[in-house]
This record gives C-alpha cells, structure tokens and sequence, in this order.
C-alpha cells in the first residue's frame, strides 16, 4: 500500500490505535488478535486481552492460531469456564471492546458469517455464530476488522448473523475507516489510509456509501509499529 508496509498492516495498525490502556477486550483470531496484541505491547499495556475459549489476560508472544490454542492459557492470568465469559463477563457490561471479524457487512454494520448464498442450500457454509451476536450486542463498543470489497461490503446480507447493540461501532479496512451513525446507524467513511482514494473505496461498497463532511488521511504506520507488528508475526 505505500512505502514500506502492507494494506493488512495498514488495517491492523489502524484497529490497533482504537483500543486504550486498561481496555477490557474480547479478541476473535486473526487480524483482531494481531490488533489487540499490537496495542498491549505498544501503547495500552494494561489492556486486558480477553478469549472465547475462557482466557482472561492473556499475553501470547506469538499469534494464536484458534481459540483454543495452548498459548492463551499458558499466558493467561486466569482461565474461567466458557458460559463464566458470556454470562459474568461479557452479558454483565464488563467488556469494553469486542473485536469481529466477517464476510460480509451492511450499510447498519449487521454481520454475516453465517452462508453465502440461500441459507438451505448456501454457495459456501461458514464458521457460524459462535459468540459474535453477544459480542456485538453487549460490548460496549465494537471494531469490525475486514477487507474491503463489494463481496464484503453488500447491499443485503445472505444471512444475518449479529446485529450491533449498545456501543458505538467502527469498521477498520484496507482503505479506510468507517464509523456507524449516532442517529441511524448507518456507516459513515470517516478516514481514508494513504494512496487510496474516496472514489475507491465508494466502488468497493455495494451501497451508496454515505462521506462524511471531512475525510482525513490515516496517520501511516510508524516505524516502531511496524516493527513492533513484525516482531510479534515472524
């Protein structure tokens, strides 16, 4: 994307600088997690780190490949029992922040990582529900981390899966970021990171995507973010 870092560093860079110290964050695998891990280590060290599988505080110093891999709990200041992260945790407001990935969004930020295609007979079956529809209906804000193109990005969604709740909710994509109205909820291109164009991302969006009166540059990735990303990566 420009000079010297990748669209998905780019992203996660982005999604990275949205979380504050002593954030209570419950973290998908992915780019969520490289996101999460990066903004530990740099600028919010106190933010608690929070998985499905049960792990609460975890530091993992290399990329947990699933939920469940070993290297949550090795870290991990505590490991509780699953329905205890949904029922105490999550459903009692105590998470900040939820991190969600998709593969596909609408204009309302509603989700879909259910199927492609009619539901009784979909063109691809995906992972499911698991904990997003709690996630995006009960943390106090949420971040959508996903690329940016019309398969993505869709009129109607093939299946909704979650719906956004109590907070706030902010997309972060290989081109820019959006951010869900106060007043309808729609999304709103609000920042566009260097070399992409506002016409580009509105070509990458399957609806009349709505500007926002200004529409900044993102700050590109610092040179101590990039490294400090690659680090965690390699």
């Amino acid at each position: 994307m420009g000079d010297g870092y990748t669209s998905d560093e780019m992203m996660t860079v982005a999604a990275a600088r949205r979380l504050a110290d002593g954030d209570v964050c419950m973290v998908g695998i992915g780019l969520p997690s490289l996101a999460a891990n990066l903004a530990r280590r740099l600028h919010a060290p106190a933010c608690v780190l929070v998985y499905e599988s049960g792990t609460i505080g975890s530091k993992p110093w290399v990329p947990p490949l699933s939920i469940g891999d070993g290297e949550l709990a090795d870290t991990a200041d505590t490991v509780v029992p699953v329905p205890e992260i949904f029922n105490d945790w999550l459903q009692a407001g105590r998470i900040d922040v939820g991190f969600l990935g998709a593969a596909q969004i609408d204009r309302h930020a509603r989700l879909n990582t259910t199927v492609i295609g009619p539901y009784e007979a979909p063109e691809v079956r995906l992972p499911g529900a698991g904990g997003a529809p709690e996630i995006a209906s009960s943390a106090r804000r949420v971040i959508v981390v996903l690329r940016h193109s019309r398969r993505a990005f869709v009129d109607r969604l093939d299946f909704v899966t979650s719906v956004p709740g109590r907070g706030p909710t902010a997309v972060i994509t290989d081109l820019g970021v959006l951010e869900a109205g106060s007043t309808d909820g729609e999304l709103e291109l609000v920042s566009v990171h260097p070399g992409v164009a506002i016409d580009a991302v509105r070509a990458a969006t399957g609806w009349d995507l709505r500007i926002s009166a200004t529409v900044p540059v993102t700050p590109a990735p610092t040179t101590l973010e990039l490294d400090t990303l690659r680090a965690f990566t390699a």
